[in-house]
């Protein structure tokens, strides 16, 4: 009966999951969307753009990505199905990187060229390694050109300042950088990484402490069935002697 209930019930849970990826794919495709591996201030992230559908209708052909000027250096992924090109732009002066060298220019655009055009109704996706600007709070944003076999689409528009750009057409990929990390890897704020405050912390501990417990309490269990195994031995023992 058991068994039949958690059938029934899972089964129930498959429409629910099947609408839930339905809809996030439906509004993931509405437009070209960035990601990051991290959006941590200063940290290196890898950034993915993800392409949805093509021009009305008509296969892409292109894409070229804008990138912000806070970003000097950009190392564009390899894609099977397109070349890829670099657009350099020079800089009003020159600056060191993080690595300590003198860089006098930057990649202002990266370019995705299609070998075979994409079918519109298909997605791909193109990753960018960057290292993200040392600012937190900053939103940056990527404006991209989709070319296709017939016409194209500039997803440039930029949100106003106090609003969320939900209702822009043509929304230009952006993301926030959050609080920088230290070296372990926790950010500035307070708490852990992990979400947690003081209080989880002293539930981690308390989990600890629950471990020590039940290790001494297998320790005890052990112990009482080694004695009751040799009390066994020793009746056998003094039932062998008696029968002789």
């Amino acid at each position: 009966m058991l068994n039949t209930h958690r059938t029934l019930a899972r089964a129930a849970l498959i429409p629910v999951v099947g609408a839930s990826i339905f809809l996030g794919a439906g509004s993931a495709s509405a437009h070209v969307s960035v990601s990051a591996s991290s959006t941590a201030a200063g940290s290196s992230s890898i950034l993915t753009f993800s392409l949805g559908h093509g021009c009305e209708g008509s296969a892409t052909t292109r894409i070229a990505i804008q990138v912000p000027e806070e970003i000097v250096s950009v190392t564009p992924q390899r894609q099977p199905f397109y070349s890829v090109e670099k657009k350099m732009e020079q800089l009003a002066e020159p600056i060191t990187d993080a690595h300590g060298n003198e860089v006098s220019e930057r990649v202002a655009q990266i370019v995705y060229t299609a070998r075979t055009p994409l079918p519109d109704g298909q997605r791909d996706t193109f990753d960018l390694s960057v290292t993200l600007p040392d600012k937190e709070g900053a939103t940056l944003a990527f404006p991209t050109i989709q070319t296709c076999e017939k016409g194209e689409t500039a997803w440039t528009e930029l949100a106003a300042e106090g609003t969320d750009g939900h209702d822009l057409e043509t929304p230009a990929p952006a993301l926030t950088l959050t609080a920088a990390q230290d070296a372990e890897g926790h950010d500035h704020g307070e708490g852990h990484a992990d979400g947690r405050g003081s209080e989880g912390a002293q539930v981690a501990e308390a989990g600890t402490g629950g471990g020590e417990e039940s290790g001494a309490n297998n320790t005890l269990a052990i112990s009482a069935l080694v004695a009751g195994l040799l009390g066994l031995l020793a009746g056998g023992v003094a039932l062998a002697r008696t029968r002789k």
